[in-house]
């Protein structure tokens, strides 16, 4: 099951938007009309150690030699399906044919996403809202158990 976005089905990167750092999304359970949202990168950064052939360029360069260097890897954003629990449970007795997965905005940077996220996740009034939607907090600051 693909992406949309508009009703277009988005298939690999060149679907994004130029430049495209993540996306907030919103999956829906089509039964209960119950949603989640969330966000997603779609590249991940992480350091690696350099290799003796990697700092073999470096020979004869006076000062100090970088150790790492930084891999940038695609994120598994194509078979992603959000980090709630309760909605993860439900893709294990339910086929995901039951499921939509929605793009709601694109975001060209990590600051922009986590700004987006939070500000459709206070419009929609997610914690307000239990019986539509499975998020339970927002930021790791603002609680669902906050509003019972």
């Amino acid at each position: 099951m693909n992406w949309t976005y508009n009703k277009k089905e988005i298939e690999d990167l060149s679907d994004f938007p130029k430049p495209t750092f993540g996306f907030v999304y919103k999956i829906t359970h089509i039964k209960s009309n119950k949603s989640y949202i969330g966000k997603k990168v779609l590249f991940h950064n992480r350091k690696t150690k350099l290799t003796k052939k990697d700092l073999s360029v470096y020979e004869g360069v006076i000062g100090r030699k970088p150790s790492y260097k930084i891999i940038t890897k695609e994120s598994d954003w194509k078979s992603y399906w959000g980090s709630n629990k309760p909605l993860l449970e439900l893709l294990k007795s339910e086929p995901q044919n039951q499921f939509t997965k929605e793009v709601l905005i694109f975001a060209p940077t990590k600051k922009l996403l986590t700004y987006y996220e939070s500000q459709i996740l206070f419009v929609y009034r997610v914690l307000e809202e239990p019986e539509m939607y499975y998020n339970d907090n927002i930021l790791g600051k603002f609680f669902r158990r906050d509003f019972d």
